[in-house]
């Protein structure tokens, strides 16, 4: 079975009780659809021999029909509410397992495509409760349809089952040609997303360079391919419903035709022939499945693309705690992705620069420290315990992390920072905060920051968060002059004698370290005081620019 298989009977099985309700309504009213022709056909035979108890099965057949126009009702309501509960609890999986996955997610697929698997295909295999449970109800009022025919007459039941035979035949190869089609339109749809996202991201860039016209071709190049899958689903749609739609009259004239004679030699009721004609019109139901196949052609090329989500390893997680530390962090035979760090010491309590040019190295030893990533070979470890030996809560109490651009997470200004004492005031945010309509208190979505604000909030967070170890990747690119300088200040005269890593570009920021480690060429080239490698062109050029 197939992964995304898998996860569309997991849906079905987790769907909570609507598709438990889907079901009864479906079966009950495809039972109620069978017993119609039956009580039609009693009452013309009984009124037509102007027998005394015709009324009771007119009533019986107005009892039916009310059955399956109630079901009917309560099944349209049924498969909304399950659609909604299955695409809302993938959703949520897809949500959680991404941000478990951490870094992973992002380097395995684009943003966009990202979002797309977490919606649109989401709710695509959310609807799998109300296709499956559709697609099978017909199959009720087929069987049945077979068992009635066969207890009027079995020959008819022959002409029946052949055009069942061809109706499957197409929808099965429907369903196969659909899922592979509805595959590729959702990966376009994907790839459209992605490229739409990067602009976004670019905007300001594309405006001001005047490419608005070049990057709309770039994000919409991709939509003959999307018009082409579209046109095959179009034509398979097309094409099955043609073949099983040419089957239903051809049944009904064949059941008809075998009926008709079978009336003439007196083998047959007027009433009975009627059943007949209506159970053929049943037993050919299926031809009307193609918008269930359909959906479920759709949603399990959907499943497919969102399990290829949920197969990501997510970050696992020990049940260690700390010991008593200076937060010293070790590399220890340390490479990752192109990042060759050998053996490497942060001692408790100092600060560190890592410096190079772009592209050397310095972001993602920053998030080896963190456990943003994790090691291809080799151990990192806080105070003597590797960092895949932490509990998730120790490993975020004991290490604080700043980023270049910080996503402020929480409803309120306060909440963003975790605390509104001095980790806001070692920031340099606790002055500007307060003159927010509501203080901590102000909305995110109310209090319009600038870049460098957001990374003084972001500076913040992490001054709050991290109690043996601060890790800063370019946190502070985007200060002033006099900001930084204060900030550095308050970094590198802790009153907490907390370890911390800066992922540095500036002149200041280096020579302010106790150690500053040289990153070139996604290896470390020296490590030592700022004043030491100072001595050596090559380490100077780094930060020639500033010189």
């Amino acid at each position: 079975m197939r992964a995304g298989d898998r996860l569309l009977t997991g849906t079905i099985r987790r769907g909570g009780p609507w598709p438990a309700v889907l079901a009864v309504t479906a079966v009950a009213g495809a039972a109620g659809e069978l017993a119609v022709p039956y009580l039609i056909g009693r009452t013309v035979d009984a009124f037509v021999a102007r027998q005394p108890g015709g009324t009771p099965w007119l009533a019986l057949c107005a009892a039916a029909i009310a059955a399956v126009m109630l079901c009917e009702s309560a099944g349209v309501w049924a498969r909304g509410a399950s659609s909604a509960h299955a695409a809302a609890t993938l959703r949520l999986g897809v949500l959680r397992h991404v941000l478990g996955t951490g870094q992973a997610a992002t380097r395995r697929f684009p943003e966009g495509e990202l979002v797309t698997r977490a919606g649109l295909n989401a709710e695509e295999a959310g609807r799998a409760p109300e296709t499956v449970t559709s697609a099978l109800a017909l199959l009720v009022p087929t069987v049945g349809a077979l068992v009635a025919l066969t207890l009027i007459a079995p020959v008819l039941t022959l002409t029946l089952g052949a055009g069942i035979v061809v109706i499957l035949l197409a929808l099965r190869a429907f369903l196969r040609a659909t899922t592979t089609i509805a595959g590729g339109y959702q990966e376009v749809q994907g790839e459209i997303a992605a490229r739409l996202v990067d602009a976004m991201d670019g905007a300001r860039t594309i405006a001001a360079a005047g490419t608005a016209a070049q990057e709309s071709r770039r994000v919409l190049a991709p939509l003959p391919r999307l018009r082409a899958h579209g046109l095959a689903l179009w034509r398979a749609n097309a094409s099955a419903a043609v073949q099983s739609g040419v089957v239903v009259p051809l049944l009904e004239v064949a059941v008809l035709t075998a009926g008709g004679f079978m009336l003439a030699a007196g083998e047959l009721t007027i009433g009975e022939l009627y059943a007949a004609a209506r159970y053929a019109v049943l037993g050919a139901a299926l031809s009307t499945a193609l918008g269930h196949v359909g959906g479920l052609a759709r949603a399990r090329a959907a499943a497919e693309r969102v399990a290829e989500v949920l197969a990501l390893t997510q970050v696992a997680h020990g049940t260690r705690r700390l010991p008593p530390g200076p937060g010293t962090v070790e590399f220890r035979d340390v490479s990752a992705y192109g990042l060759d760090v050998g053996d490497l010491t942060v001692p408790g309590g100092s600060v560190t620069a890592v410096v190079g040019r772009s592209g050397s190295g310095k972001s993602l030893l920053a998030a080896l420290a963190g456990r943003l990533a994790d090691p291809e070979r080799g151990t990192v470890l806080l105070d003597g315990v590797p960092l895949r030996e932490l509990t998730r809560a120790e490993l975020r109490r004991a290490i604080g992390y700043a980023f270049e651009r910080p996503v402020l997470v929480g409803e309120t200004v306060g909440e963003a920072i975790g605390d509104t004492g001095a980790a806001a005031r070692a920031a340099c945010a606790d002055a500007f905060v307060r003159r927010l309509p509501l203080g901590y208190g102000t909305p995110l979505r109310d209090a319009p920051m600038s870049g460098g604000e957001r990374q003084r909030i972001g500076l913040a967070r992490a001054f709050a968060q991290g109690e043996r170890l601060l890790v800063l990747d370019d946190a502070t690119s985007s200060l002033d002059t006099v900001t930084e300088r204060q900030v550095g200040q308050a970094l590198t005269t802790d009153d907490r004698g907390r370890t911390r890593l800066i992922a540095a570009h500036r002149l200041a920021t280096a020579a302010r370290a106790d150690q500053v480690v040289w990153l070139e060429d996604g290896k470390v080239r020296a490590r030592g005081p700022h004043h030491t490698l100072w001595q050596d062109p090559g380490y100077r050029a780094v930060f020639q620019g500033e010189t």
